[in-house]
């Protein structure tokens, strides 16, 4: 049996050092950051280790040699100078108000002060945090530096109140722009966050920095590689795969296809999600670790405001400026779906500089899509699971009077404010619907102009449905036949389901459907 101790929620490096928690060596990388640059960002998703890089680039700035014993940096490293350290981190407070920002800032700001002087003059954050700066190195002999975790967390929390967002940039902008003005005083800085707010943002100053996020040599400084689970936890794959009853190879391709996925540049492996990795590892099951940490409703306000065709997400196509940086003035939702980890690198078209974009991995795509539907469609939060439990059953059992009555209800009280949108909204509800039964059955799915056809298969039954939009069920059934759409199934035994289904303006909801059998 493994004696691993998995460091699930340990962010700080020294206790996970000094308490036996199993950790995957990344200081080689750390030292290479160290060695070659002096400003750097990084964003990557949230629960992804960002946390404990900084505390752990903390630990070796400290000098702290013994808590590397064994460590690739440990044989790299000569001289373990003490330097002084400004740790700023922005994760622990709630920022609804412009205060809450101030609080924290300044919180921090007295703290270094008691350790290095202060100055009357010093009235403003911007010009607090530089006089400590240089004082710091003053005092110390030694360069400073500087590490600030979750920089980007109180414009996140602001994002749809452009009054507070406005803000929290004219504060900290002036206070990173200290990072600029005392060059000369510092040794090193980091900072990192989900997403990278740019142009009129906290980073328009800072053009000093080293945005790694997407660098192929780095990618592996957060998260967990393929290589890395076989390096370090191969014995524990065969007792994961023993607890399940499944082959080591099975194993493997499940926990690729739960957590792998997350491409951060066109030409990099993919990183595994460590927080559900572990979680997945000490349990012996798999489960959405990651997603049941986060809450989404801000992204869902992102795609309703802006009316997002949500079928386009699944293979949405975007450059690289749009990718790097989020413009708080913004109206387009992927850059921040993209940051937060939701959808992630599956393609790059290097003629056009164009990404094509999707979700990483089963965990993410199948929560992302069960959180949208209580939004989207007249079902609360609680039953939403069990409505698609219902769902998978009546397909199963060809009860398809059931299927769409309940369907029906999903649409019921549908509010004035989609009708201008309408079509987009009902085909925004069945894309979430059938998504969701494609993870139990086989959905082929597709939309053009005011219709919908669809191809739903059990092991039992096939269905070919067509959905229009103020036409007639008759028109939609007749298309079907028209076009053949049943032709890929003649010869199979399955009992067919050919159906006709119209959407009316009048009543916001499924007016008819007609069905024709084969058995």
């Amino acid at each position: 049996m493994s004696n691993k101790i998995y460091p699930i929620g340990i962010q700080n490096f020294e206790s996970l050092r000094q308490d036996g928690y199993f950790y995957i060596d990344k200081t080689a990388l750390m030292y290479q950051m160290v060695k070659t640059g002096r400003y750097y960002f990084l964003s990557r998703p949230r629960r992804f280790g960002k946390s404990l890089l900084i505390s752990t680039l903390e630990a070796y700035f400290q000098g702290k040699k013994e808590l590397f014993t064994g460590l690739a940096v440990e044989k790299l490293e000569k001289d373990w100078i003490k330097y002084p350290i400004l740790h700023l981190d922005l994760n622990i407070e709630k920022y609804d108000t412009p205060e809450s920002l101030d609080k924290i800032l300044n919180d921090n700001l007295e703290y270094w002060e008691s350790q290095y002087g202060t100055r009357p003059s010093e009235t403003s954050f911007s010009l607090r945090f530089a006089g400590i700066i240089q004082r710091a190195c003053e005092k110390t002999g030694q360069r400073v530096v500087i590490l600030v975790d979750e920089y980007d967390k109180p414009m996140l929390q602001a994002i749809g109140n452009e009054e507070l967002q406005k803000q929290f940039r004219n504060t900290l902008k002036p206070f990173y722009g200290a990072l600029k003005t005392k060059d000369g005083y510092i040794k090193f800085a980091l900072l990192t966050g989900v997403t990278k707010f740019g142009k009129v943002s906290v980073f328009s100053d800072l053009n000093n920095l080293d945005d790694i996020s997407m660098w192929n040599e780095y990618v592996e400084i957060c998260g967990v590689s393929e290589r890395e689970i076989h390096e370090n936890l191969e014995a524990e794959l065969h007792e994961f795969a023993a607890a399940r009853g499944i082959t080591y190879d099975k194993l493997c391709e499940d926990l690729r296809e739960c957590y792998d996925g997350y491409h951060f540049t066109h030409n990099s492996i993919g990183m595994y999600n460590p927080f559900s990795l572990l979680n997945a590892f000490k349990r012996k099951e798999f489960g959405s670790y990651w997603f049941e940490t986060g809450t989404l409703t801000y992204l869902v306000k992102l795609l309703k405001k802006h009316h997002y065709d949500l079928e386009r997400m699944a293979h949405e196509e975007t450059d690289v400026q749009v990718l790097n940086s989020i413009d708080s003035e913004s109206t387009n939702p992927i850059p921040v779906i993209y940051q937060s980890g939701y959808l992630t690198i599956k393609g790059y078209d290097e003629e056009f500089g164009m990404y094509r974009l999707g979700f990483p991995n089963r965990e993410v795509e199948e929560g992302f899509i069960r959180f949208l539907l209580p939004f989207y469609a007249n079902v609360n939060k609680v039953e939403s699971p069990f409505e698609i439990q219902k769902f998978v059953r009546e397909v199963r059992s060809g009860d398809y009077n059931s299927f769409f009555r309940r369907l029906q209800s999903f649409f019921a009280d549908t509010t004035y404010e989609v009708i201008r949108d309408q079509e987009l909204h009902y085909e925004n509800v069945l894309f979430i619907v059938f998504k969701l039964l494609g993870f139990y059955t086989k959905v082929e799915y597709h939309t053009s102009e005011g219709r919908i056809d669809l191809v739903l298969q059990t092991d039992k039954f096939i269905y070919i449905m067509e959905f229009k939009l103020n036409g007639t069920a008759e028109d939609a059934l007749q298309q079907i036949n028209d076009k053949n759409y049943a032709l890929p199934f003649e010869m199979d035994g399955r009992k067919l389901f050919k159906i006709g289904v119209n959407f009316s303006a009048e009543t916001r909801n499924i007016e008819k459907w007609i069905v024709e059998t084969k058995n």
